[in-house]
């Protein structure tokens, strides 16, 4: 018996955790998280719950999202490939408002998504989650570009406070502004950043 070439079982493995998360996603919006089990979102898909449980070894949390390596190379590309001129705060946060709740005009579905995950506390712990698995990797590349080791306490300090982000502002009034004022302050320190007018 021949196996498959790994491209079309990569691409047969990407429909499958596409349709996962789609039927998930739509479940989730239409009977709420907690209403919706494993077994529900298997069969929206159209699947067993052995072969579910293969693609999102992570249960239930998982499934709406993807095994995180996109996430990691993006974030780690905004800082190695970079603008000439182009500060690695100023490129961390043109990345950070690129995502999720920082979006200036998401259209509907991303709205829709977005709102799910920030007001449903297991899909926002997950995200949280896979966003500090980036830690280790960003901590690398920003050492690089400071000429620090990896484990400078300063370097972790950048890369841990910029991940934290999405989860401590995603829920402010104006994520965009209080995008910008938390990267002001990242960038400048106390020093750079304005007084509130008395």
């Amino acid at each position: 018996m021949t196996s498959e070439p790994s491209g079309l079982r990569e691409r047969k493995n990407a429909r499958t955790r596409r349709a996962l998360a789609e039927a998930a996603e739509r479940l989730f919006l239409e009977k709420g998280y907690d209403q919706v089990g494993i077994k529900d979102i298997a069969d929206a898909a159209d699947i067993s719950v052995p072969t579910m449980f293969r693609h999102v070894p992570d249960g239930k949390e998982a499934v709406m999202f993807d095994d995180g390596v996109e996430r990691r190379e993006s974030l780690l590309a905004a800082v190695r490939r970079r603008p000439p001129g182009l500060s690695l705060m100023a490129a961390l946060r043109e990345f950070m408002a690129g995502r999720g709740p920082f979006l200036v005009d998401p259209g509907p579905e991303m709205l829709r998504r977005t709102e799910l995950i920030m007001n449903t506390p297991a899909l926002r712990e997950y995200s949280r989650r896979l966003w500090i698995r980036c830690e280790a990797p960003l901590a690398t590349a920003i050492a690089a570009e400071l000429g620090r080791e990896p484990d400078d306490v300063t370097v972790r300090a950048i890369a841990r406070y910029v991940l934290e982000i999405p989860q401590f502002l995603g829920d402010e009034p104006d994520p965009r502004a209080a995008l910008d004022a938390v990267f002001a302050l990242l960038e400048r320190g106390l020093d750079g950043v304005s007084r509130p007018a008395s």
